[in-house]
């Protein structure tokens, strides 16, 4: 583990978009969960996060992991450049003449994706912890756990994420064709999901509707992008503006998706070793 360690920091070492854009994550990371501190203008009004109640106990958890959900795709474009470097400058294949094997190769990305999701998941832990000890209203010790399984959520979508492009950047070599691959994908999902809930709740009333989409089963649920999206519910039906307006949150524990996150990464890197079993670069 120590040589894969190793070999890692010194592949992404000199590898001045590595650096760029995980200092530009972390930055934009901390700024985003601080959020909440500063007055807002949009469209003429002055919204103060902190006020909505985005750092109460137990919302706080949901609030900060989804928010900094959204930033999935800079610590993504790190793991998709590192990867296509090694294909495009042939250090791949210099790799393996000089030893390395297959397994060792997935096993040092793996060894990365690991620990950035860990710090990442660790650092959002700390500054939500902070964050709630210090600005929520509620300060019961059962209601300041409550909802921390979203943290757990949280790591799964990440390592899921960056297995997913692990896949992708092996299978393309070139991140620009992971990204449109991405992009195409993402869409599709979009297309089906779409159809999928069309299909299901055309001609029933808002009522009806509502029961439909928390009691029945969608396919589209199980999609690698949607299944990692379903861990993490939007949670501004939460801010004390949407309870002033009569809006309920319902949340369900998405077992399913949780589920599918795991057969996909186990998938994802099945399908990265089988294609680097399956080729000779």
């Amino acid at each position: 583990m120590i040589k894969l360690l190793k070999l890692e920091y010194y592949k992404n070492l000199n590898y001045l978009p590595f650096k760029i854009f995980t200092a530009l994550y972390f930055a934009i990371l901390i700024a985003l969960l601080f959020i909440g501190l500063v007055d807002l203008k949009l469209f003429g009004s002055t919204i103060n996060l902190k006020e909505e109640g985005i750092y109460n106990f137990p919302e706080i958890w949901n609030f900060t992991t989804w928010i900094v959900g959204l930033l999935k795709i800079f610590l993504g474009l790190i793991i998709v450049f590192s990867i296509s470097q090694e294909f495009s400058n042939r250090m791949f294949k210099q790799n393996t003449i000089d030893g390395l094997s297959r397994e060792e190769f997935i096993a040092s990305k793996l060894l990365t994706i690991t620990i950035f999701t860990f710090i990442s998941t660790i650092l959002v832990f700390i500054i939500t912890l902070f964050l709630g000890k210090n600005y929520s209203t509620v300060t019961d010790s059962e209601m300041v756990f409550k909802e921390m399984f979203f943290i757990g959520n949280y790591f799964v979508k990440l390592f899921s994420f960056f297995c997913f492009l692990m896949f992708l950047s092996i299978l393309l070599r070139k991140s620009v064709f992971v990204f449109l691959a991405f992009f195409v994908l993402w869409i599709g999902e979009n297309i089906l999901s779409g159809v999928e809930s069309y299909t299901k709740l055309s001609g029933l009333k808002p009522a009806e509707k509502m029961e439909v989409a928390q009691n029945s089963f969608f396919f589209s649920k199980l999609l690698p992008l949607e299944s990692m999206s379903s861990l993490i519910p939007n949670p501004m039906l939460r801010l004390n503006m949407a309870k002033a307006l009569g809006l309920k949150y319902e949340f369900t524990y998405p077992t399913e998706s949780l589920i599918a996150c795991i057969v996909w990464c186990v998938i994802f890197i099945l399908a990265s070793y089988w294609i680097l079993k399956k080729k000779d670069w």
